[in-house]
C-alpha cells in the first residue's frame, strides 16, 4: 500500500461495476428489467463507470483498423489499434472492446463488454493490440419470443476504450 500512496507502484484495477451519482438513478430494486441499470442500459451520468480506473501514467490510443467492413453470422472480424504509454512512468492498462447495435428491433443495451486485456508499458513504449470478435457470439442476442439467440443484420458500433464512457476509438462494421 505504500508504495501505491508513494508513486512507487502503478496500480491497473478497473472497476466491475458501475458507481452511480445518487441512489435515485438506480431505480426501483423490484423492477426487474434492465432499462436504465448496469454499465450496460444506463444512460446518466455516472460517479464512476464500469472499467473506471486510475493510473499514474497516461495512455494514447491510435489507428483502430477492423479488417472486414461486412460480415455474415458465422463470421469473425479483427480489431487491431496502437496503445503507447505517453507519460512518465511505466504502467499497465486495461484496454476494453465494447459493441453497440446500431439498429435493433429490440431495446439493446447502449454497449456490452466483448473483450478485454491487460496491457503493460515501459514509459514511451507502445505496441500493437489484436482482439477478436466471432458474429455468432459478439454480435447476437437473446430473443426471449424466439428462445434462442439471434443476430439481426445491420451496422454495429466497434469501440475501443478505457472504461464505458471513456471511448477513444470506434468503427461501425455491418451485419448481412
Amino acid at each position: 500500500m505504500a508504495d501505491v500512496l508513494f508513486g512507487d507502484y502503478n496500480p491497473a484495477g478497473r472497476l466491475p461495476v458501475t458507481f452511480y451519482r445518487a441512489v435515485d438513478q438506480i431505480g426501483d430494486f423490484n423492477d426487474y428489467r434492465m432499462e436504465g441499470k448496469t454499465y450496460r442500459y444506463f444512460r446518466g451520468e455516472h460517479l464512476y463507470p464500469f472499467g473506471h480506473g486510475l493510473s499514474f501514467t497516461t495512455f494514447e490510443y491510435t489507428g483502430l483498423k477492423v479488417n472486414r467492413s461486412k460480415i455474415g453470422p458465422k463470421g469473425t472480424v479483427e480489431v487491431s489499434f496502437r496503445i503507447t504509454n505517453t507519460g512518465d512512468r511505466d504502467g499497465e492498462e486495461v484496454v476494453q472492446l465494447y459493441v453497440r447495435d446500431l439498429e435493433s428491433s429490440l431495446p439493446m443495451p447502449v454497449r456490452q463488454l466483448r473483450g478485454f486485456e491487460r496491457i503493460a508499458l515501459k514509459k514511451g513504449q507502445g505496441r500493437q493490440v489484436r482482439m477478436v470478435l466471432h458474429a455468432a457470439e459478439d454480435l447476437s442476442h437473446y430473443d426471449v419470443s424466439k428462445k434462442a439467440f439471434v443476430m439481426e443484420p445491420g451496422p454495429f458500433e466497434i469501440q475501443i476504450g478505457t472504461s464505458s464512457q471513456d471511448i477513444r476509438l470506434t468503427q461501425v462494421v455491418t451485419v448481412r
